[in-house]
């Protein structure tokens, strides 16, 4: 595992992830929220942003967490390994609303600089139809790829069975 995206619905824990196996594998973490906001969540240009994420592609190793559409081609076809963290809508309102309280009148370590955590009601609905229309595009998306190492975790036990075998080495 050298290029890893990790994908799946707001809330369900893709950054935190990311930042545990780049701690485990020692390779590169990046957060795609980090690079899409500037201050005061503003977005960058799309093809500022492509250009940004086809800049970590071409590096020797990566972990990415993200959705974004405009690159997750690009990142589903770079990648070596992909991690699709598809749990149920409950738990990802209940990650957001618990994240909204933690890092209330606060920036998210993995978020761009000056975007305090915020819930708007667009972003509660997009992350309550998810798992209905994001969902079924992502699988077909996978089921195209070859030669990849795709995990898909339905909950946070069997992510902590994968992560507590790779970190004692039997993945």
């Amino acid at each position: 595992m050298e290029k890893i995206a990790i994908i799946g619905g707001s809330g369900a824990g893709k950054s935190t992830l990311a930042q545990t196996l780049g701690r485990i594998l020692q390779i590169p973490v990046y957060h795609l929220d980090a690079i899409h906001w500037q201050p005061g969540w503003v977005p960058i240009t799309s093809e500022a942003f492509i250009k940004k994420t086809e800049n970590i592609l071409n590096k020797e190793s990566w972990i990415i967490d993200g959705n974004y559409g405009s690159t997750m081609d690009l990142r589903l076809q770079q990648a070596d390994t992909v991690i699709f963290l598809h749990y149920k809508t409950v738990h990802c309102l209940y990650g957001i609303i618990k994240r909204r309280i933690h890092y209330r009148n606060k920036t998210r370590p993995d978020m761009g600089e000056d975007c305090p955590e915020k819930i708007d009601w667009e972003f509660f609905q997009w992350v309550r139809k998810f798992n209905k229309t994001k969902v079924p595009p992502i699988y077909k998306r996978l089921s195209s790829l070859e030669d990849k190492n795709i995990h898909i975790f339905k909950n946070r036990k069997e992510l902590n069975t994968f992560l507590d075998k790779l970190e004692h080495g039997n993945v």
